[in-house]
C-alpha cells in the first residue's frame, strides 16, 4: 500500500482510501479501491510509484470507459489520470503533444479548432487519451496509432523514456510493447484542415452516434470486438438477445454490442450477461466472440 501518509511525505496528489470505484466507472458499478490517487503532475505521479513496495498492484484509470470492476473492488493503488496529466499544446505545425489523461473528446475539439486533421475521430471515444493508446482505440475509420509519432512512458522506478511509434507492434484493438512501463503522453503528426469543416464533420459523426447507440444510459462503450469480416452487434442481434437481461443488466434494444445499467445492475450480473452472450453467439453462430471491455478486481 502507499506508506503512512500521515508522516512527511513528498506527495502533491490527491489521496483517498477505501473509493468506490463505482463513482469512476461509466457503468456506475464497482467496489471499493484500497488507495485511490489522483497525481498532481507527471514529476507527482514518479515520486508516487518510487515510493510503493515492490509487490503493490497498480490499476491505471482513465474516464472508466471499457471497463468492469467487479463487486469487491480493486486491491493495490489506483492512479487516476483525468484531471491529472491533462496537457495538451500544439508543438508544431502538424504535431500535439497530449498527454495521457486528457479526453479523447477534448483532444479531437483541440486539433479541429487549431487546423488540424485526422483526430476527428477521437470526439466518438469516451475516454482518455492514455487509454486510447493502451488498446489502439478507433471509431469513424480512425485509429489512434495512425497518428502517433511518439509516445512518453513511465515505469515503477518513475523512469521516462520516449519511444518511438515504431517500437510499438499494434494492431486492432491491440498494442505491444517495452514491458513494465505505461504510457504518459504522446506526440501526434496530423494533417491541415479548415476548422469549421473538422467541427462540422465530427457534429455529424456525434449525431450518427447518439441515434444508434444508447447514450443515455450506463454503458462502457462496445462490450465485444467485431470478429473478422462480421459484427459484434449484428451477431448478438441474430441470437435474439436484444433486451436479453440478467439483474439490473441489459443487452441495449438500441445497439446490440452495448451492455446498459437499468439503474440496479451490480458488477457480476454485467460480467455474467458477457458470459452469457458470448456462449449463445457462439452455439448459434459458431463465433466466439472476444470481450473489448478490460475486467478487473475481485469478485
Amino acid at each position: 500500500m502507499i506508506g503512512a501518509l500521515a508522516q512527511p511525505s513528498p506527495l502533491r496528489g490527491t489521496l483517498l482510501r477505501d473509493e468506490p470505484m463505482a463513482r469512476h466507472t461509466t457503468w456506475r458499478v464497482g467496489g471499493p479501491a484500497d488507495c485511490f490517487y489522483m497525481p498532481a503532475d507527471v514529476q507527482d505521479l514518479a515520486d508516487l510509484l518510487r515510493s510503493l513496495p515492490a509487490d503493490e498492484p497498480v490499476f491505471w484509470l482513465g474516464l472508466g470507459s471499457n471497463l468492469l470492476v467487479r463487486d469487491g473492488g480493486v486491491r493495490g493503488t489506483v492512479i487516476a489520470m483525468a484531471k491529472s496529466l491533462d496537457g495538451l499544446t500544439r508543438t508544431g505545425e502538424d504535431s500535439v503533444r497530449v498527454e495521457a489523461g486528457v479526453p479523447c473528446a477534448i483532444l479531437a475539439r483541440f486539433c479541429a479548432r487549431e487546423g488540424l486533421a485526422g483526430a476527428e475521430f477521437l470526439v466518438g471515444i469516451p475516454g482518455t487519451f492514455g487509454g486510447a493508446l493502451a488498446m489502439n482505440a478507433g471509431c469513424f475509420g480512425g485509429e489512434t496509432w495512425r497518428l502517433v509519432a511518439e509516445v512518453e512512458t513511465i515505469d515503477r522506478s518513475g523512469e521516462i523514456r520516449r519511444r518511438r511509434a515504431e517500437e510499438f507492434d499494434t494492431g486492432y484493438r491491440r498494442v505491444r510493447g517495452p514491458a513494465g512501463e505505461w504510457f504518459v503522453a504522446a506526440t501526434l503528426r496530423l494533417g491541415a484542415g479548415e476548422p469549421g469543416e473538422l467541427a462540422a464533420r465530427m457534429r455529424e459523426w456525434l449525431d450518427r452516434r447518439s441515434a444508434s447507440q444508447p447514450t443515455q444510459q450506463a454503458n462502457a462503450g462496445s462490450v465485444f470486438r467485431n470478429p473478422k469480416g462480421d459484427f459484434a452487434g449484428r451477431l448478438i442481434e441474430a441470437s435474439g438477445l436484444k433486451g436479453f437481461c440478467i439483474g439490473g443488466a441489459c443487452v441495449s434494444e438500441r445497439h446490440a454490442n452495448f451492455i446498459v445499467n437499468t439503474g440496479t445492475a451490480k458488477a457480476a450480473d454485467i460480467e455474467a450477461l458477457i458470459a452469457q452472450v458470448a456462449e449463445r453467439v457462439e452455439v448459434q453462430h459458431g463465433i466466439r466472440l472476444e470481450p473489448e471491455v478490460r475486467v478487473v478486481g475481485e469478485p
